[in-house]
């Protein structure tokens, strides 16, 4: 009887121990996730700007030189010193001579069909790797502001479970602060994370249109080249 009895009084405080617990694991958790929000964030920041700027070039006077460079050989006729131009190391992982060699190689194929080939393999084997990284970024941002909504929900639980166990314990104010200092400050880390990722993913943004626009241009003019190399050639 005299167990029994302790057992009834114990298992109150049994569950709130358990409820304790649970709520300080997801706090930890809370941070973790957080964490892991800025880091792997700024990863796919980071590996975004370096996949765009492999692919474009350094300045308007290079992709310039570039593109006259391979009107002189068009201009002769010379399709196989366009590859090697293309394929050499200072510009062969850039957009327009990747595109320029699917173009020169297909060079037998009518204008309009080396015109869609190229534009396929632009969409499909440049902007969709920028647009996967770039998936993982918003990903990140959408991530960060609602784990900091969760801490606050588990932070607000915490603090209100105190006020009404102070019947029978009593309310510690440090430890009540302490649940809403975790509460606020996993909302501000949320929005701290997003706002940057948010502004850096915009910067990135910017930089594929740029890629975007330098490729339509220059490449449109080589691609004029090749037709009127094509049709030099044919009249031979």
């Amino acid at each position: 009887m005299h167990m029994s009895i302790l057992n009834a009084k114990d298992s109150p405080m049994l569950a709130q121990m358990d409820v304790t617990t649970i709520l300080t694991f997801a706090e930890n958790a809370i941070w973790l996730g957080i964490a892991l929000c800025a880091i792997f964030g700024m990863f796919f920041i980071i590996l975004l700007w370096r996949r765009v700027s492999q692919k474009r070039f350094p300045s308007l006077i290079a992709e310039r030189t570039f593109v006259d460079a391979i009107a002189e050989r068009l201009d002769r006729g010379d399709f196989e010193a366009v590859t090697k131009v293309c394929d050499t190391p200072e510009v062969w992982a850039k957009a327009i001579p990747q595109l320029t060699m699917v173009a020169v190689e297909n060079r037998s194929l009518p204008m309009k069909k080396i015109r869609q080939l190229v534009g396929q393999r632009f969409e499909r084997d440049i902007l969709s790797s920028f647009e996967h990284t770039g998936s993982w970024v918003g990903t990140m941002v959408k991530i960060a502001p609602m784990l900091g909504l969760l801490g606050t929900v588990v932070g607000m639980i915490n603090a209100f479970g105190k006020i009404a166990a102070a019947a029978t314990s009593g309310i510690n104010p440090a430890a009540l602060a302490g649940d809403i200092s975790f509460a606020l400050w996993t909302t501000a880390a949320g929005l701290l994370i997003a706002v940057p990722l948010v502004t850096l993913g915009s910067a990135v943004s910017v930089r594929i249109a740029k890629l975007q626009d330098a490729v339509s241009e220059s490449l449109g003019q080589i691609l004029d080249d090749i037709e009127a190399a094509k049709m030099r050639t044919d009249r031979r």
